[in-house]
């Protein structure tokens, strides 16, 4: 009688998904053509303020053109010459055939760095020359052909070499398609465009499923080869997998989260892996990802990150975006991550007019692309697939760092655009550990100027930056490029519509908090609480309405712990309205705690807040929790290392009582 019941429930979620299935291909669309990735940065960047005013928050890349064909509507009523530039853009793939890129670049550069340029596919700041090239033709709806290089002094890689099959819920690629796991534009973790292209095989979708906006990608890639992985009681040479999997909501418009893992497995006698290990180790990484070091049998190399975006339509719009990953996890089981890394970033897509702005800061903790299996980690012809500060170092040095980016641009005219950018990163040596051979890194920084516009129809520009790696090596570049193809452009005149409706409220925070530490420091050592302590609360944030009552937003607090500094990122931020005086809610995100190196975690709690107590003045009262603030033994005065604890964590519960004022 049992088997018989399942099998027919068995038989029912077959029928149910088959009518799903059904429903879906009956109402899809086709495939979309990708739009390039750090390939054509002037075009790129009006595509990402579009978005932002159009209200789609993208947490991969590269983009499909149908999503910036949706936000086009919307966005025009913020800046009307911004959207026709990207519409005339967006015209090249309208056609069943066309070559939407064919780009030549000449530089002349000096200095002795080697260092690649962040995002560039793995392109040298010596290179004197570079190309890009791309092309498509479209048999049907359902079908695209996609032919594509990218080549620099040194190296020609098929970067955008494509077979696309399917529909907008289930797009199927298969080939050079290049992968970015990250809402920020400048520093992912996980994927980004750092290394050169790796052949992959991905499905996906751009049309967000259901009520709750649901987007999925999952890629399986092959990485260049890697000499002396570990593998029982020996080596093996091979080529590793790579296998990619983003899960993603948008319930409210302007608001996504997802969530993002990474793992790198097989490679010579190690093989691949059947669907039971692959399953094991994606969903429970503390049993299939064990480390054992007499046969170093475990699953693999794994990396993990939560990822959010949120984008206001204020008077000046701008995005939020925050993403908290780790190299792998912690003692306590999946929920909680080991080394870890925090990235904030905050865009400004129409600032006074003609100009833009963004910002984003990333640190990062020990550890991060460094694995006992892989002696090359997470590289592909070695080149970090994350964040571009791994290149900026000595191979394999476990070390941890803060970078910066900052980017300003100004438009002039039609098709003029002028962009300033800034970065530097900077190594803290104590995550070297006590008594630890530190190399004698400098700061990192460079500053670069680039002006496009176009002649008699093509995009040309002009590129000037010049700086120091870390390794204190100067460098200074000048390139010229120029795209043969050409730029369809209908625009004239435009007069911005000036559409000053605020969608969005910012505040900030000032009161009082009261927390107390638990430490947790060792096995042997018994935990330690501290009393409840005074401290002072800062906050600033932004939210915005998603229904008749509820809110959604973002907010970056500053309170202290045990006298030490605490910086927290609520990545979501829940307000329920009950009147218009009184409402409820619930946020989450992460946590900085600076106890002599950062340590980060879990950060939730509950609200209550009065609202208009007087007029623009809310009263809040915050019971919040950190979960397992941790950070590896690496200070004179940390307890010693065991196997089954290296780290050290930090619980902290608090409340606060603090003031809001709205503008």
């Amino acid at each position: 009688m049992q088997i018989k019941k399942r099998a027919q429930r068995k038989a029912k979620c077959i029928i149910s998904l088959a009518g799903l299935l059904i429903s879906l291909a009956v109402n899809a669309r086709g495939v979309s053509p990708y739009l390039p990735l750090n390939l054509a940065p002037d075009i790129e960047r009006k595509i990402e303020r579009v978005l932002i005013l159009g209200d789609k928050p993208i947490m991969r890349r590269p983009i499909a053109a149908a999503i910036v064909l949706e936000a086009l509507p919307k966005a025009c009523q913020r800046d009307e010459q911004l959207c026709e530039e990207v519409r005339n853009y967006l015209d090249r793939y309208m056609h069943t055939a066309k070559i939407t890129q064919l780009q030549g670049e000449l530089a002349a550069t000096s200095g002795k760095s080697i260092a690649p340029i962040p995002n560039q596919h793995g392109m040298p700041v010596d290179s004197r020359w570079g190309a890009v090239a791309s092309a498509y033709y479209q048999p049907s709806d359902y079908l695209l052909l996609n032919g594509g290089a990218v080549a620099y002094q040194g190296r020609v890689n098929p970067t955008g070499s494509v077979i696309s099959a399917g529909f907008d819920f289930a797009q199927l690629d298969i080939g050079y398609r290049d992968h970015w796991f990250s809402p920020n534009t400048d520093s992912s973790m996980l994927m980004s465009t750092e290394a050169p292209t790796m052949p992959s095989i991905t499905l996906s979708n751009y049309r967000p499923l259901t009520r709750f906006g649901f987007n999925y990608e999952l890629f399986f890639a092959r990485m260049s080869e890697q000499n002396g992985i570990s593998y029982k009681d020996t080596t093996t040479n091979g080529h590793p997998n790579l296998a990619g999997l983003q899960l993603g909501i948008e319930p409210a418009d302007g608001y996504a989260l997802s969530v993002n893992r990474l793992m790198q497995y097989g490679g010579g006698a190690r093989g691949g892996a059947n669907l039971h290990e692959f399953y094991k180790a994606l969903f429970d990484n503390t049993a299939a990802n064990r480390s054992d070091s007499a046969l170093n049998t475990e699953f693999g190399n794994q990396q993990a990150a939560v990822t959010a975006s949120a984008l206001f339509q204020a008077r000046v719009p701008f995005a939020v975006h925050i993403e908290y990953a780790a190299e792998d996890n912690a003692f306590a089981g999946n929920k909680y991550f080991g080394d870890t890394d925090l990235t904030f970033g905050l865009d400004f897509p129409k600032l006074l007019g003609d100009y833009d702005l963004t910002y984003e800061i990333s640190e990062w903790q020990n550890a991060w692309y460094v694995h006992h299996l892989y002696p090359d980690g997470m590289r592909n012809d070695g080149y970090s697939l994350g964040h571009w500060f791994a290149d900026q170092r000595i191979h394999n040095n476990d070390i941890g760092g803060h970078s910066q980016m900052l980017r300003m641009g100004r438009r002039f005219g039609v098709n003029s655009y002028l962009q300033l950018t800034y970065r530097d990163l900077e190594y803290d040596p104590r995550w070297a550990g006590v008594g630890a051979s530190v190399p004698a890194y400098k700061q990192y920084h460079e500053m670069g100027l680039r002006y496009s516009s176009t002649w008699r129809g093509h995009s040309l520009s002009t590129e000037a930056s010049t700086g120091q790696d870390i390794f204190g090596k100067s460098f200074a570049r000048l390139s010229g490029s120029f795209d043969f193809t050409s730029l369809d452009n209908h625009a004239s005149a435009f007069e911005d519509t000036q559409d000053n409706t605020t969608t969005a409220a910012i505040f900030v925070d000032v009161g009082v908090s009261r927390n107390r530490v638990t430490k947790i420091l060792a096995v042997d050592i018994p935990n330690v609480t501290t009393a409840n302590k005074n401290s002072y609360h800062f906050g600033f944030g932004a939210r915005r309405p998603i229904s008749d009552h509820g809110d959604m937003g973002v907010r970056i607090e500053f309170d202290q712990a045990d006298e030490h500094g605490l910086i927290s990122l609520r990545a979501l931020d829940y307000r329920y309205r009950f009147t218009n005086h009184f409402a409820l809610g619930g946020f989450f995100g992460a946590a900085r705690y600076s106890i002599g190196l950062p340590a980060y975690g879990w950060y939730t709690g509950y609200s209550a807040q009065i609202i208009n107590l007087f007029k623009y003045w809310d009263v809040n009262l915050d019971w919040s929790q950190y979960h397992k603030l941790g950070r590896d033994k690496v200070l004179a005065y940390d307890p010693p290392s065991t196997p089954d604890r290296t780290r050290v964590f930090y619980d902290v519960e608090g409340i606060r009582l603090f003031l809001s004022r709205r503008f």
